[in-house]
């Protein structure tokens, strides 16, 4: 940001200072002058846009300061070309005035909105976050105060609490994941094996399921820049999403293409697919239409996706299924 600053700086200055000096070398022609006047208009608007008010004015006071020998001396020959040139320095302070505190009204909106949608957001993760543990521990306390009194099975009680205290371990495991920061360790590895041990561990889900796993990939090695751990995992989730969406028999496709700059990694089942909606907000953290779904699992697939320079996205209709892409850099 401190780059980007200095170079609007340098800009700024450096389009002021040529203008001025296209004043000296072509002061002789008044039409030359006039136009040359309006420029003036460009680093001033520049800084406007980059710095507001402040800028605006110091930009302003620069501005003048160099126009100040063009309204003596030899490029003033009458006194209204000197009450023209003292309007045009009069008008050009009102219009910087105006612009600066237009932006920066208009910055303090956007500030506040975002603010507000930052509140916003906050209250319905949290509000989730309350959704999704408050049915486990209910039936924590629940089946606790069974076993305390000595009714029912208590075997099958304490399973009960064990698998809702996984539930709620899953979910807060779900929540860090998004909210803390994934290291990425990018070294040339095989993406071919990556892809193909991330099918072997959705196996035995796919046996559960009656769900078929079609791999497409070739068996020669492909080296690539990825962090093949966290990349996995990200391809671990898509695909069991695939197969939880795969009706009884259904098939999951896990395949690849390759060009010249970039690997294709694609997922595709032929499930009941997604509506308008779901599709708009399938990385949107904390949503999800799943009964035991915390809405993060495609969030944090595009984080460990776009951590190893990659990007992804969903194609899905109604009745025909869903397919997401992965896409990574390749260099030969």
């Amino acid at each position: 940001m401190l780059n980007k600053k200095i170079v609007y700086i340098t800009v700024i200055i450096a389009s002021t200072l040529l203008i001025t000096y296209l004043h000296l070398w072509l002061s002789r022609d008044p039409a030359h002058f006039i136009v040359l006047e309006e420029l003036y208009y460009i680093p001033l608007l520049l800084a406007a846009f980059m710095f507001g008010l402040k800028g605006a004015l110091l930009t302003y006071f620069f501005v003048s300061i160099l126009y100040l020998p063009f309204l003596f001396g030899q490029w003033t020959v009458t006194v209204f070309s000197l009450i023209d040139r003292i309007l045009h320095l009069f008008f050009t302070g009102i219009f910087v005035l105006l612009a600066g505190l237009l932006i920066d009204r208009e910055r303090r909106r956007e500030h506040q909105l975002e603010k507000d949608r930052y509140l916003t957001g906050l209250g319905q993760v949290a509000a989730t976050i309350v959704h999704d543990l408050k049915n486990p521990l209910i039936s924590i306390l629940g089946f606790a105060k069974r076993i305390r009194e000595g009714k029912g099975d208590i075997g099958a009680a304490a399973q009960v609490i064990e698998n809702s205290a996984l539930n709620m371990q899953r979910i807060v495991d779900g929540v860090l994941d998004f909210a803390r920061p994934i290291r990425l360790e990018l070294k040339r590895e095989d993406i071919y094996k990556v892809i193909q041990q991330a099918c072997d561990s959705c196996k035995i889900k796919a046996e559960e399921r009656d769900v078929t796993l079609s791999l497409n990939i070739s068996t020669d090695p492909v080296n690539i820049e990825i962090d093949s751990f966290n990349l996995q995992r990200a391809i671990i989730n898509l695909i069991n999403n695939a197969i939880e969406a795969s009706p009884k028999g259904g098939r999951v496709i896990i395949g690849t293409n390759m060009a010249k700059h970039h690997l294709m990694v694609n997922i595709k089942d032929f499930g009941s697919g997604m509506d308008k909606e779901t599709l708009e907000n399938i990385f949107i953290p904390f949503y999800s239409k799943k009964d035991k779904g915390t809405g993060l699992g495609m969030t944090i697939a595009k984080k460990i996706v776009e951590g190893n320079n990659g990007t992804i996205w969903v194609e899905s209709k109604p009745s025909l299924g869903t397919e997401v892409i992965i896409e990574l850099p390749f260099r030969s």
